[in-house]
């Protein structure tokens, strides 16, 4: 069993995925371990959460001038979920009457570096009150390290929840997002539910970094452990459509005898289906990793078989809600995970209707 790594052309690597994902997390704290380690963290986390889910309460803090607030996001793809996000974000903190001054970039995943590089840059110089970046990379992290280090300026990183061990001393204002190892989790379970032991499978991971090895290393982890499911091949991508679509072409091309495809996202999951429709291979079940709008549309098209939905717009509100928390004196917990549903195509419409309802309560209106 071998990892391979897909860019124009696939080549081979030595790295055992199932190995490799006990050591995914060696450097952070679980989200789990986190709140069981410092049970006050814990405690702001839940208050957080309430007021995620609860109406909301304006500021009490009187302001002398707006909040400048950048924001850095890997937003060009097929997944809404960073555009619902900023939606939900701006639509809170107005709710919630604080005012606020928002530039805003999207970038592409796993590229744009330079422009990546030069928006962070800018955010900084511009002195603003709070930077919303992500982690994924080296190149972010040291530049995490950067503005921990050097400037006032408050960091949010997206689409993390697992601390930094190495950051306890001096940790970001707030890690926000939907925990990777979990939704993998829940995915790893539904998985186990339809398939027998020794089911074949392959992984189409996302980019190479912290994403690919916790929702892909994670789930291999648990199903050939809880399942005694058998890992055919694994190709990371270049996190695109594009790259989904070859990337399933040449792993069924290698290894045609699988069950299942595990997709760490949504662009790559969508490719995933192009391809498996063009090789006409209907027996392959695929998933997607996400649920947003594009994940949904092809769930009840049949395209996709299983999902694990984020309740979407509660990461925006959350900073929104944090910031609030932080203008009035209060104190912010560390970190803050929204909730998931599993999505499958043999749900109802209704269902999925009443998720999309509590999922872009904020981003659909």
């Amino acid at each position: 069993m071998k990892k391979a790594l897909l860019f124009s052309l696939i080549s081979m690597v030595g790295i055992s995925p199932v190995l490799h994902a006990t050591q995914v997390l060696n450097g952070y704290w679980t989200y789990k371990e986190f709140l069981d380690e410092f049970p006050e963290q814990k405690r702001l986390t839940m208050a957080l959460s309430k007021a995620v889910r609860e109406r909301p309460t304006p500021v009490s803090a009187n302001q002398a001038r707006p909040l400048k607030i950048s924001v850095v996001y890997p937003g060009q793809q097929v997944s809404d979920y960073w555009v619902r996000n900023i939606a939900a974000f701006e639509k809170r903190l107005d709710k919630l009457d604080i005012s606020y001054q928002i530039n805003q970039v999207f970038t592409r995943p796993n590229a744009d570096i330079k422009q990546q590089s030069l928006s962070l840059m800018e955010a900084l110089e511009s002195k603003s009150d709070y930077l919303i970046f992500t982690l994924d990379t080296t190149r972010h992290r040291k530049f995490v390290e950067h503005v921990l280090d050097s400037t006032k300026t408050k960091l949010i990183l997206q689409n993390i929840t697992t601390p930094v061990r190495e950051w306890d001393k001096h940790q970001p204002f707030l890690y926000v997002g939907f925990d990777h190892a979990e939704g993998s989790r829940k995915l790893a379970t539904e998985f186990g539910k339809y398939f027998p032991k020794n089911t074949h499978y392959s992984v189409l991971y996302f980019s190479e970094g912290y994403i690919s090895d916790v929702r892909g290393d994670t789930f291999i982890s648990q199903v050939n452990h809880d399942n005694g499911f058998e890992l055919q091949s694994a190709y990371y991508t270049k996190a695109t459509k594009q790259s989904g679509y070859d990337a399933a072409k040449a792993s069924l091309t290698k290894y045609p005898d699988v069950d299942f495809i595990y997709a760490c996202s949504t662009d790559v999951a969508l490719g995933a289906v192009e391809a498996l429709a063009d090789l006409g291979r209907d027996d392959i079940a695929i998933n997607g990793w996400g649920g947003g709008s594009a994940e949904l549309d092809a769930i009840q098209k049949g395209e996709l078989d299983i999902t694990v939905m984020r309740m979407n717009d509660d990461t925006g509100i959350a900073m929104a809600e944090a910031i609030k928390r932080d203008l009035e004196g209060k104190p912010v917990p560390t970190v803050y995970s929204g909730d998931f549903e599993i999505v499958t195509k043999t749900d109802s419409p209704e269902r999925i209707e009443t998720l999309k309802k509590r999922a872009f309560r904020y981003s659909d209106n």
